[in-house]
């Protein structure tokens, strides 16, 4: 009995060390796609929205080991939207960006863990819930850094948000897709975290 129960603990461990290894990956990957659209060029970045798929799917606490392992790697290499390193990142107006990943994620991650039981209905609506609010944390912390480091105001660091607001609502019902995608081909990947 107790074999089994370290075996499943072992099991249990090596699979949460993959899921946090490829989810951290996927985030490193997509910080090199950064697609310019409309008149100002405006970038697409799918990393910030990525990080919170990792919640959605994840959970909170295997989550929050992706965020922070993606910014630990950002010490020692330029992983982060357009080739920056953590600590640039930390020392620059997009600090509250960086700090927020390791809020949001939390957050995010256990509101999607509550989907557990719920009906349908109650699981997309807590999945845009969750999604929609990390990325609310997101912009509201990067707002705090800009204000901080570069010197604006508040309603000017909020205009200064206010182009990535489309493509980023877009990039995240996507991811939110995704995430109910994923949970609905393995119902049990939450069960771990809701607890």
């Amino acid at each position: 009995m107790t074999n089994t129960t370290s075996a499943t603990k072992a099991s249990s461990t090596t699979s949460d060390i993959a899921f946090v290894a490829v989810f951290t990956a996927l985030i490193i990957v997509l910080g090199f796609v950064a697609v310019p659209v409309g008149a100002l060029g405006v970038p697409i970045l799918l990393q910030n929205t990525a990080i919170i798929l990792a919640a959605l799917v994840l959970g909170p606490r295997r989550g929050f080991f992706v965020a922070a392992l993606f910014l630990l790697i950002g010490f020692i290499f330029p992983v982060l939207a357009g080739g920056r390193t953590t600590y640039f990142a930390l020392s620059s107006p997009t600090v509250g960006y960086v700090i927020s990943y390791l809020i949001a994620v939390p957050v995010a991650g256990f509101i999607a863990a509550r989907v557990i039981g719920k009906p349908k209905g109650a699981k997309v609506a807590l999945f845009i819930v969750a999604g929609f609010l990390g990325l609310a944390i997101q912009y509201l912390l990067g707002a705090a850094g800009m204000v901080l480091r570069a010197g604006l105001d508040v309603p000017a660091a909020a205009a200064a948000q206010l182009p990535f607001i489309p493509t980023d609502a877009i990039e995240m019902a996507i991811m939110v897709a995704i995430a109910i995608g994923v949970h609905t081909a393995f119902p049990d990947l939450l069960r771990r975290e809701a607890r």
